[in-house]
């Protein structure tokens, strides 16, 4: 068998590269462009919450979102009776990065699936969903 682990890493390594050389890298860094996404359709999740979905240690995600916050692209607010989590929304200039992020990320994924058909396009999905599945159960 190959070493597919290897090759997802390296697609997952170019991939982040290829987005990040398409996105403007003096108002978004590495880490930001999956939360901006991830939040352009999940607004007004807990900080947990958006860590799991974006595989990111719940310590990196304070982090990350910091400096997100001090940059104005995400607002955090307590809600109404839980005094103990932050629910993160993007403010407009995070609507705006997010819309460019997501922009981004399709034309990578357009480059990166040329002259793939629907058909091996549909097997992908299937077997990385099954990857994913399987990987969770040792999370």
């Amino acid at each position: 068998m190959k070493d597919i682990t290897h090759q997802i890493m390296q697609m997952q390594a170019m991939v982040h590269r290829a987005i990040m050389r398409g996105v403007d890298q003096e108002k978004v860094s590495a880490g930001q462009p999956k939360v901006l996404a991830f939040l352009k359709n999940h607004e007004g999740l807990s900080q947990k919450d958006v860590a799991k979905a974006c595989q990111i240690e719940p310590g990196s995600l304070t982090v990350l979102l910091n400096r997100m916050e001090a940059l104005g692209m995400v607002d955090r607010r307590r809600a109404e009776g839980n005094r103990r989590s932050l629910f993160v929304y993007l403010t407009s200039y995070g609507h705006e990065l997010a819309d460019q992020v997501v922009s981004r990320f399709y034309e990578v994924e357009q480059l990166a699936f040329a002259g793939v058909t629907e058909k091996e396009l549909a097997t992908f999905d299937r077997v990385c969903q099954k990857v994913l599945a399987n990987l969770e159960k040792v999370e």
